[in-house]
């Protein structure tokens, strides 16, 4: 018996990152010893207080259904982070928390955009925005930006793609996969372009924002350009920073008319975020931020060997990056001097012979490129280069 899905399903694929972490599982289990650089994902555990805070939710019984949008002690503590670090002001009828920052971002996909629709996506990108866009019926709209361009897109790159169409931007700083931050004049100058196109929404992904390092600080786009604060949806989660990935909270900020699209969405689909979880993140966002300092340390220390050592292969150009733990190798030279086809194709070489996996730059957006995430111990990112080093310089 054979039965059809619905036609939408023709434009959207799987997870790259996902297929990866599944092939390498799956060669671990038949006795390989793989080393994977292809998940989003730190090594580092949950900090032990927001860990104590969630055992003590079980035991209180903060088990029921929450509010959809999340508990007012959550907004609170969204409300005081905004404030705190970013210099934003919300009211908890403009917040809304969500199984994930994923989420956030699909459920303002899904609100705001249809069929006729148009969103810019700056490539490189996450693998999952283009799709998102193609779930809710609208079209992505692709604006490369290369190493040359330190991964960023200028003023008229933006100018030349918006359309009477265009209903979304988003803007991933720092980047996955790039690493590649905006600073404060960088987002005035695309904001001053946004000025003239009042019907368009910017999407500002800041899931990476503690995971930084570059020499300007960071900044969110609402930050940079208060002008375009009511048409800004600042998308942060605890996943990344805090080493809580599989938490699942993320929270988005915004006008109160997108926000509370957003939570209709939520409300037919998953509902309220764990209740647990929620408890949890409360602890993480108004406890003791000193393990973040920690971990992101550790973060640079790894970027720093990652870049010096790829750039030592011949054929390979990697870029500085000012924050995530991705790094975005160039990996041209080394496809013309192998003859290998493809990054997808020495993506398959390296797991095959070396026992690395990773990702390839196709999947976002970057041929040409592969993705390495250093969010995993420096003995294993030693070893990993070591036989990354051995076969492409064979």
């Amino acid at each position: 018996m054979s039965l059809s899905v619905s036609k939408r399903m023709a434009a959207i694929k799987p997870s790259p990152t996902g297929a990866v972490l599944a092939l390498a599982a799956k060669l671990r289990a038949s006795g390989r010893d793989i080393i994977s650089l292809g998940a989003g994902e730190p090594d580092f555990d949950t900090p032990q207080h927001i860990k104590d805070a969630a055992q003590r939710a079980i035991v209180n019984g903060d088990t029921k259904y929450t509010p959809i949008d999340g508990t007012a002690e959550l907004k609170t503590a969204i409300q005081t982070k905004f404030a705190r670090e970013n210099q934003l002001a919300y009211e908890p009828s403009q917040i809304i928390a969500s199984s994930g920052a994923k989420q956030c971002l699909f459920n303002l996909c899904m609100g705001l955009l249809g069929p006729g629709d148009e969103a810019i996506i700056q490539a490189p990108y996450w693998v999952s925005y283009p799709d998102m866009v193609r779930l809710a019926g609208a079209e992505p709209v692709i604006v490369a930006a290369g190493i040359e361009d330190d991964f960023k897109i200028s003023p008229n790159q933006l100018k030349a793609a918006i359309t009477d169409d265009t209903r979304l931007l988003f803007l991933n700083s720092p980047g996955n996969p790039t690493g590649a931050s905006y600073s404060r004049a960088e987002l005035q100058a695309l904001g001053e372009i946004l000025n003239d196109h009042p019907n368009i929404v910017i999407a500002a992904d800041d899931i990476y924002e503690h995971i930084h390092w570059g020499p300007d600080p960071f900044c969110s786009f609402a930050t940079a350009c208060p002008e375009l604060y009511d048409r800004t949806v600042t998308t942060n989660g605890v996943s990344k920073a805090y080493a809580m990935t599989g938490w699942r909270i993320g929270y988005a900020a915004g006008a109160a008319e997108l926000i509370t699209a957003m939570k209709t969405i939520q409300s037919q689909s998953t509902s309220n975020p764990c209740s647990i979880s929620q408890v949890a993140a409360i602890a993480a966002l108004s406890g003791d931020q000193s393990p973040v300092e920690e971990m992101t340390a550790a973060y640079r220390q790894r970027h720093d060997f990652v870049v010096v050592a790829l750039n030592e292969i011949e054929g390979v150009e990697c870029r500085h990056g000012e924050g995530t733990f991705y790094a975005l190798p160039r990996i041209t030279g080394v496809l013309q001097r192998r003859g290998v086809a493809s990054d997808t194709n020495l993506v398959e070489l390296l797991i095959n012979e070396a026992d690395v996996a990773c990702v390839p730059g196709t999947a976002f957006g970057a041929p040409g490129h592969i993705r390495l995430s250093f969010a995993c111990s420096m003995e294993k990112l030693e070893e990993a280069i070591n036989r990354i080093k051995r076969v492409l310089l064979a």
